[in-house]
């Protein structure tokens, strides 16, 4: 089996909170369909390190040039107020040749300002953390007023919606079963008992 990449786009105050279940979740090969089928890489403009708005240091694993779009699975672009300030217009760019490959690419937050910019929610349904953000572009008649949008394979939520993101991202790749991905995401909403067994039984055969 091969190794496919789900590549995290790092920038400057990215949002803490917005990646870490999803990034979790497709690294954990624990109760997986098919274990080592994914693996997570971080790509940014350049290799020095990025601030995340909490502070916190991180190092990407390649630049954009780098990036085997082929070989890898989907790009998550993450919120972040660089975004609006229109200093990513190069990880638009590298979305563009993922939906041009037909590869999945979701975004949350201010990510969907790129997306918007590059036209690449010209044609397919898709939310943001409020109608106006996303500014003059093509799809704004197919905005929706949702936490979270899937729509052939381009996955939009706003920033608070981090949960319902990752739901999306997850059932995109296939990477649990979706009675799995349900009752994980019910665990971590409720935090109840009930919802902890249904995910542990999710996963018997």
């Amino acid at each position: 089996m091969t190794t496919r990449t789900v590549y995290l786009a790092l920038v400057d105050g990215l949002s803490d909170w917005e990646y870490g279940h999803a990034a979790a979740q497709i690294n954990i090969q624990t109760f997986q369909r098919q274990p080592g089928r994914y693996e997570i890489k971080t790509v940014a403009a350049s290799l020095e390190p990025v601030r995340t708005i909490g502070g916190v240091r991180m190092l990407p694993d390649v630049v954009i040039e780098d990036v085997d779009v082929d070989g890898a699975a989907m790009l998550m672009l993450i919120g972040s107020d660089s975004w609006e300030a229109g200093e990513n217009a190069a990880l638009g760019r590298l979305a563009r040749r993922f939906r041009e490959a037909g590869k999945p690419v979701a975004a949350i937050c201010g990510a969907t300002i790129g997306l918007a910019r590059e036209g690449l929610l010209d044609d397919v349904k898709h939310t943001s953390n409020f109608p106006g953000e996303l500014g003059t572009y093509g799809g704004s008649a197919l905005y929706q007023d949702a936490r979270v949008v899937r729509d052939q394979g381009v996955i939009t939520a706003g920033g608070a919606s981090s949960m319902e993101w990752t739901r999306e991202i997850l059932l995109e790749l296939e990477a649990y079963r979706p009675q799995t991905v349900d009752a994980w995401y019910e665990l971590y909403r409720e935090d109840s008992m009930a919802a902890f067994e249904r995910l542990m039984a999710s996963v018997q055969d």
